[in-house]
């Protein structure tokens, strides 16, 4: 694994003893809102110190005039004051042995040169003294199982609902959004809100999360991510541990990537490459609020196996048939039900109810609550089934409430997870018995499908994961980026691909006309011709390209016209010569293998059709390097061109495993080279049917200078 190493936060989350720089009795003042929260709204009950140096006392608590006249050393420091004097009280409180630092104030990267230079600062302390900072530009942190609210914000009073998922986010606006959703049923043991991340990061709190005995599920909205690393780290911890992550990256578009670096000062990263990372790992990525709380309640109910199977079970044969509709549309298979199944729901419900899956009771749950549960429990316990449905169309007072309390009499009864969906705008009493249940509804089936999809294909990671792989980054670290870089020659790439096992066309470079002649006549066969220059990457775009030239009067007037429209094209590249290889043979599939080095998660391999279909289609998919066989064969199957590589239409099955093995054989090269090499392109590379292999045609490598 990687060797990042993470120190214990158990006492920042659960601190024995606090110091509240800023303490103030202003009313609506932050240090006001803090030292209520401490005191009045939390259940601490350490030593807790106030620092003031304008008053004596607060509230009847002494106050001292700065850190350094505190008695005694602390777990954690709590500063609300100006940005102006934080680092002050941040070098006292590192003097005093003090543990950790919770910075809520702003002004600092965020703002101007003057807050960079400020919050540069801060990271000299933490390396000179080992004190750990938590912030700054934060709302604080908040243990909600444990009601320790370290924060501001007036709403801790109100968002105190305990429950197993652990909430890990930078900003605070959004954070508290996702807490709010305790008014869904929704349970949270703690949030913490790293704001610009001088110190701890998201990743430090994932990883003390997937550690925690009382989190289940691991949330996490994020705007950037600073040290890649780290992060990965962090998420294969989690995975180890068997802790879900589900997590929402803020910044995927060019808009909300700008908006992310305004607000928190960070790298967001390339989208596809974030994706990439996540799948990986095993982050459950979702696209909005919604779906974050949706998915992450569902597995706090329970973790999937992975190909689970769903029944529908209404009271409305109108939301029975549309929920069914969402399932088909989401990829989520009906389950079939056992014989005893259907037998326990025909003596249960009436003649006129349907009792196929999906399931509508009809109107029983008004005439005959208790047909409705009598007619649940077997469904849920079906040896098939491994969710069941209940979509709830309407909102109908008493009776919806009846529904919806045995709904939660019989998941008392049952480890099957029974989801209700509250299709309805008025969130009558039924909705607040499922809430005050802690069974988290879905708010739409749209909603319902995504979130259901996304729990059974989690499932489906875990049970295939090789928790002991490793990404290249995770071992090696990510270098800066480069000062300047060089592209090897044709010639020099392809000798390299060769030498690490990656087969390439034999190559020879002419320097005149006469002698790519006697080349093409000793090759005895068609032959492709490409210019060599070191300033010409893309050689077909300045005419330095000819193909199927035969025998050696042609390859010399080739080799004339290639030289001719290049030197037009280009007047100033360097020209070393004209390369000659054998074409290719017909029938081919050609793919494309791209590797680049992302500045964050390092090298990373894209994967597609290939020729000029990767820029038309851009039918690819992409993993974090190194690249095992298994990743190989996902990455095929993941593209819509899949059906032509497996043989589509009477089409010949291409030489997949010799695919595989390339792909492979291309990782393994750039692991060996991980210092030096930035970029390769090779395109197209030629897959022939089954037994012809796979070579590149072209490549390009770009290394560092």
């Amino acid at each position: 694994m990687g060797s990042y190493q993470f120190q214990d936060l158990t006492y920042l989350f659960n601190p024995r003893s606090i110091a509240l720089v800023g303490a103030s009795d202003r009313p609506n003042s932050i240090g006001g809102h803090a030292l209520a929260n401490i005191t009045d709204h939390s259940d601490f009950d350490g030593e807790l110190f106030l620092v003031n140096p304008t008053k004596p006392e607060i509230g009847g608590r002494k106050c001292y005039p700065s850190v350094a006249a505190l008695p005694q050393a602390v777990d954690v420091a709590v500063i609300v004051i100006p940005a102006a004097g934080v680092v002050q009280a941040v070098e006292e409180a590192a003097a005093k042995g003090i543990s950790f630092a919770v910075i809520l104030t702003s002004g600092f990267s965020e703002a101007d040169d003057e807050g960079k230079a400020a919050e540069e600062r801060l990271k000299q302390i933490v390396a000179n003294t080992g004190i750990r900072i938590y912030g700054p530009n934060c709302p604080g942190l908040c243990n909600i199982n444990r009601r320790i609210g370290m924060t501001f914000s007036p709403a801790f009073k109100d968002d105190l609902r305990k429950g197993p998922i652990g909430l890990a986010t930078q900003g605070g606006g959004l954070g508290r959004n996702l807490m709010q959703a305790m008014d869904r049923g929704a349970g949270f043991a703690l949030w913490s809100s790293s704001g610009n991340e001088a110190d701890l990061q998201v990743a430090d709190f994932i990883h003390y999360m997937a550690g925690a005995d009382d989190i289940k599920v691991i949330v996490t909205l994020i705007e950037g991510i600073k040290d890649g690393p780290r992060f990965m780290e962090a998420l294969a911890h989690a995975a180890r541990r068997g802790k879900p992550v589900v997590g929402l990256k803020v910044g995927r578009s060019e808009y909300g990537a700008k908006a992310a670096q305004s607000h928190t000062a960070s790298i967001t990263g390339s989208a596809e490459v974030n994706s990439a990372v996540f799948r990986q790992l095993g982050l459950i990525e979702v696209d909005d609020i919604d779906e974050l709380i949706d998915v992450a309640a569902l597995l706090a109910r329970r973790v999937p196996q992975g190909g689970e199977e769903v029944a529908v079970f209404a009271s409305s044969g109108g939301a029975a048939s549309l929920c069914a509709d969402n399932v088909g549309t989401a990829g989520i298979r009906l389950a079939r039900f056992a014989p005893h199944t259907t037998k326990a729901l025909k003596a249960a419900l009436p003649d006129y109810a349907a009792i196929d899956n999906p399931v509508d009771t009809t109107s029983v749950t008004i005439s005959n609550p208790k047909a409705f549960s009598d007619a649940l429990l077997p469904v849920a316990e079906d040896p098939n089934v491994g969710l069941v449905l209940c979509p709830i169309a309407m909102d109908y007072g008493k009776y919806t409430e009846v529904s919806a309390s045995l709904i939660v009499e019989v998941q008392s009864r049952t480890q099957t997870p029974i989801c209700p969906i509250w299709m309805s705008d008025r969130l009558g009493s039924g909705y607040r018995v499922l809430d005050h249940a802690g069974i988290t509804p879905f708010r739409s089936l749209r909603n319902m499908g995504k979130a259901v999809r996304r729990w059974i294909d989690y499932g489906a990671w875990r049970s295939r994961a090789d928790l002991a792989w490793t990404p290249l980054a995770m071992a090696g670290g990510v270098p800066p980026a480069p000062q300047s870089v060089r592209a090897l020659s044709e010639i020099e790439a392809k000798a390299e691909l060769a030498a690490a096992g990656i087969p390439t066309t034999k190559a020879k470079v002419a320097v005149n006309a006469e002698e790519a002649g006697a080349i093409a006549d000793l090759m005895k066969t068609p032959v492709a011709m490409k210019i060599v220059s070191p300033e010409i990457l893309h050689k077909s775009d300045v005419g330095g390209v000819v193909l199927d030239v035969r025998g050696g009067e042609q390859a010399k007037s080739a080799f004339d016209r290639i030289v001719d429209a290049v030197k037009s094209a280009e007047p100033k590249a360097r020209i070393t010569g004209v390369l000659i290889e054998p074409m290719a043979p017909p029938g081919g599939l050609e793919a494309f293998i791209g590797v680049s080095r992302d500045l964050v998660f390092g090298h990373v391999m894209t994967f597609g059709l290939g020729g000029i279909y990767v820029e038309i289609f851009k039918d690819v998919t992409r993993r974090v390097m190194p690249v095992t066989n298994r990743h190989a064969g996902e990455m095929l199957e993941e593209l819509r061109c899949w059906p032509l590589m497996k043989g589509a239409r009477g089409r010949p099955p291409r030489d997949l495993e010799s695919l595989k093995k390339f792909i492979v054989a291309v990782s393994d090269y750039v692991a060996a080279n991980a210092d030096r090499i930035e970029e390769m392109d090779l395109n197209p590379v030629w897959v022939g049917a089954e037994g012809q292999g796979a070579f590149a045609l072209d490549a390009v490598v770009m290394v560092r200078a």
